[in-house]
């Protein structure tokens, strides 16, 4: 499910990185785990969508890619968006 433009907005907006920021790798780590924690939601009701459950691990392999790219590249981002995002405990 894509999101909605309002959305993808407002994503956009709290993880830019300047002013005309579309693309840099913390706005599509925001996205990307929207669109998984949307479906972690979905999961929880429909269980046997095994389709997207697809979907799903593709997602996460993208996320973790541009995870490791991002701490290969700055390590201070890296830990920025990894707090700011909720992904480690």
């Amino acid at each position: 499910m894509p999101l909605n433009k309002e959305k993808k907005q407002t994503l956009m907006e709290q993880y830019k990185v300047h002013e005309k920021d579309t693309g840099s790798p913390e706005v599509q780590l925001a996205i990307l785990s929207e669109r998984i924690n949307y479906l972690t939601e979905h999961f929880r009701t429909h269980k046997s969508d095994h389709h997207s459950r697809r979907g799903l691990l593709k997602l996460v392999s993208q996320r973790r890619k541009l995870l490791d790219y991002l701490k290969a590249s700055s390590k201070e981002r890296y830990a920025k968006v990894i707090e700011r995002l909720g992904l480690r405990k």
